[in-house]
């Protein structure tokens, strides 16, 4: 900010200077004046090295805060995409714990159905085999009866002829 205080004073100088009448010409101490401009030069490598340093700094604290900025957004998209992934791993986790689940049900229907099914079938050939082992037991009660009615009525007529 030297240069800038520079300037005005070498400014104030010129609009100070006396003006020859007529002409609006002024009358400017030339050595004052050129002393004034170099200082000027002088004190400028100086400003330009703090304006440099300042620019510097400021580009790389755009750079930090864009490199920041770069990375937040990197970690929410990867954060997004691992729970998007989860959500869907999870999604999938039921959809096939659902399908388990239905087919073991289903299953059991089946094994259910094909155990009743066997079961009544054991009912209709033991129904069979009782029917039929009822059957021989009449016909053997029968025979066993019509057996002792003829063996009765031989007995009584052995009786009679004796």
């Amino acid at each position: 900010m030297e240069i800038l205080k520079m300037i005005d004073l070498l400014e104030d100088k010129v609009e100070q200077t006396k003006t020859i009448p007529l002409l609006n010409r002024a009358l400017i101490d030339r050595e004052e004046l050129l002393a004034a401009i170099e200082e000027i030069r002088l004190n400028i490598p100086e400003d330009m090295k703090q304006a440099k340093l300042i620019k510097d700094e400021r580009k790389r604290i755009l750079a930090e805060a864009q490199s920041e900025a770069e990375d937040i957004i990197n970690a929410a998209k990867i954060k997004t995409e691992k729970m998007v992934d989860e959500h869907e791993i999870t999604k999938k986790a039921y959809e096939q714990a659902n399908q388990i689940v239905a087919a073991a049900q289903k299953n059991s229907r089946e094994l259910r159905m094909g155990a009743r099914q066997y079961v009544d079938s054991l009912f209709a050939d033991t129904d069979a085999k009782l029917t039929k082992a009822q059957s021989i037991i009449r016909k053997a009660r029968a025979d066993v009866r019509q057996e002792a009615s003829k063996t009765a009525i031989a007995a009584e007529k052995s009786e009679k002829a004796e």
